[in-house]
This record gives structure tokens, sequence and C-alpha cells, in this order.
């Protein structure tokens, strides 16, 4: 088994409950989308990673914030950092911006502190937001129903920060909404 499939297991992601299965299934099946889209080494690794510290949609987290050290070092500090970013995003405060702002003024919902994003960690948030909902709108029907018309709008927002490959899998993964 790979190291940082080892490491995951050793978290406890194959024993924390998702949407239709375990954690770890989630993160892999994250990890393969965006590996499908020829993303570079270092969003795919932050695809398998991405929930390591909760995300704005649970607090269930596997570590503690006080140990991104020991996640740096198991999937590099660039990889780390962006898993950060992801899991500490106030998403009731970025995601409105998306498609009415040239620049994103991001929200720390860990320690309140806020910054402008670069477009490079936009467009990593972007696409790690569109493979991580895209695997929950695959793996669940009434996940779908419930929010596919919702993330429909979030990645048309989103869409100058998207890849092709990314744009096109959300069309087709969403195409009964689009109206």
């Amino acid at each position: 088994m790979d190291h940082k499939l080892e490491q995951l297991k050793s978290l406890g992601a194959e024993d924390q409950p998702h949407l239709n299965g375990s954690l770890m299934t989630h993160l892999q099946c994250t990890e393969s989308i965006l590996k499908n889209w020829d993303a570079s080494q270092v969003l795919i690794t932050a695809g398998l990673f991405h929930a390591v510290y909760g995300t704005g949609n649970s607090n269930n987290s596997m570590v503690a914030l006080s140990q991104r050290t020991k996640i740096a070092n198991i999937i590099g500090e660039q990889a780390e950092a962006l898993v950060y970013l992801y899991c500490s995003c106030d998403r009731d405060y970025v995601y409105p911006q998306f498609g009415k702002s040239n620049s994103i003024h991001f929200r720390d919902r860990f320690d309140g502190s806020s910054f402008t994003l670069l477009t490079k960690q936009t467009k990593q948030f972007c696409e790690l937001t569109a493979a991580n909902e895209l695997e929950l709108v695959s793996s669940s029907e009434q996940f779908k129903k419930n929010r596919g018309a919702e993330l429909l709008e979030l990645f048309r927002a989103m869409d100058g920060y998207l890849s092709s490959e990314a744009r096109g899998a959300c069309k087709s993964a969403l195409s009964e909404f689009i109206g």
C-alpha cells in the first residue's frame, strides 16, 4: 500500500463514515477525479488529504491543526498548504464572491484571518472544490437532487478558474439542471 494511503488509514479515514461509505473511499475517489483531469501532483495529493482538518461542511477532523507539520512531512508543504486552505475556507463568505469579483477575498474559519487569494490559489481551490463536490454527486442521487442546481451555479461562477476538464465534468454531471 502507498505510504500516503497507509498514513490516511492510520489517521482513521477508513473508520470515518461518509456519504456513501468511508471517508477513505471519498478521498481516494476525489484523488482519482483529479488524476483524470491531469491535475498537478500537488493538487492530486491535496485531493487525497482534502478533509484531514475537517471542512466547512464537517468539523470531523482526522488531525488537530497543531499537527500541520506532520501532514506536511507526509504530503509536502505545498500540498499541505492547499489542504489547509481548503479546510479553513469560510464558504459562506468566500463562495458568494465567485462570478462577482475579479479577486477573491478569503476568510479562514479557524482563526478569522483574511487575505486576497492569488490566482493560482483560487484555481487550485476551485479545482479541488469541483472534484470533491462531483465525487459526492456521483456517489449519491439524493445529494445530487438536493444540491445539484446550487452546485451548477457555483461552478458557473467559478468557470474562469476551472480547467476545461473540470468544466466539462461539471456540465456532464449536472446536465439535468442546465436550463
